[in-house]
């Protein structure tokens, strides 16, 4: 009895602690990122695109809530920090674009870290870790991309080799392809900044998906098969327990015995009298 109560609220705690970790909504918008960027480079994409990474840091900040006064202070440097950053995209500079680009992969790696500590943090693995892994893996893409338009505007040589053009949507193909180690060939940075940052974005990668990712998959079960116990594993035994009738037969015996002992007594003065 003491262990069936003690599961309801072992239960509520866990589902407390994950009450806070709601990945799906930041994945589709994290995928309306890319999708935005990869199809158009027009300026007015690039300005949204750069909204949209401030309503993933408002979103990781929902789902990875922080102690204290953490989440305050982070939400008002991301809003002075964004408009800043637009300020800098309205110079037409490009000291200004390279500026805005790497405030975009601060704001990323915040995220990212974030997010896979809320991941972490999770007492047991459920579809919403699942969906925030994916969710890092496709921040950590974004944060590389615009590091990597960051190298090519604030540098003084270009960031491809063989002249090839150093757009929004080369950046991100370009990461996404190291990022998962793909390796087409089209696409090499040229300068040694580049190749450095690129190289710790192919190990990220390869990290990531054969660490926490592989983890949360073998670890994770439905809903359905979180309450039955584990497979070849049998249920904790009980201390035995007495019962009401052994120690109802135990008073008789004593008394009987206590009876006799007083009446061998009088006997036995009996027989000195």
């Amino acid at each position: 009895m003491a262990s069936r109560e003690r599961r309801p609220g072992r239960a509520g705690s866990a589902g407390q602690a994950d009450s806070g970790g709601r990945f799906g909504l930041l994945l589709l918008v994290l995928i309306a990122t890319y999708l935005l960027s990869a199809f158009t480079n027009a300026r007015l994409a690039v300005d949204l695109q750069l909204v949209l990474i401030v309503a993933v840091v408002g979103l990781a900040l929902r789902t990875s809530p922080l102690p204290g006064r953490w989440p305050a202070v982070i939400g008002v440097a991301t809003v002075a920090g964004s408009g800043a950053a637009v300020g800098a995209l309205l110079t037409g500079t490009a000291t200004g674009d390279g500026l805005a680009a790497l405030w975009k992969a601060v704001m990323l790696l915040l995220t990212t870290v974030l997010i896979v500590r809320r991941v972490l943090a999770r007492p047991t693995v459920t579809i919403q870790s699942i969906y925030g892994a994916l969710s890092a893996y496709l921040v950590a893409g974004l944060m590389f991309a615009a590091s990597y338009a960051a190298i090519q505007h604030l540098g003084h040589s270009p960031f491809f080799a063989d002249g090839q053009p150093a757009t929004t949507q080369t950046f991100q193909y370009f990461s996404f392809t190291t990022l998962t180690t793909l390796g087409y060939g089209d696409f090499t940075a040229a300068g040694d900044g580049g190749r450095a940052v690129a190289v710790l974005e192919a190990l990220t990668g390869q990290v990531y998906l054969a660490t926490l990712v592989a983890r949360l998959v073998a670890g994770y079960r439905s809903p359905a098969r979180q309450d039955d116990p584990s497979p070849g594993r049998s249920p904790p035994r009980q201390p035995p327990r007495r019962s009401s009738r052994s120690v109802q037969g135990v008073r008789p015996a004593t008394r009987t015995t206590a009876y006799s002992r007083t009446r061998v007594g009088r006997r036995a003065r009996g027989s000195r009298g």
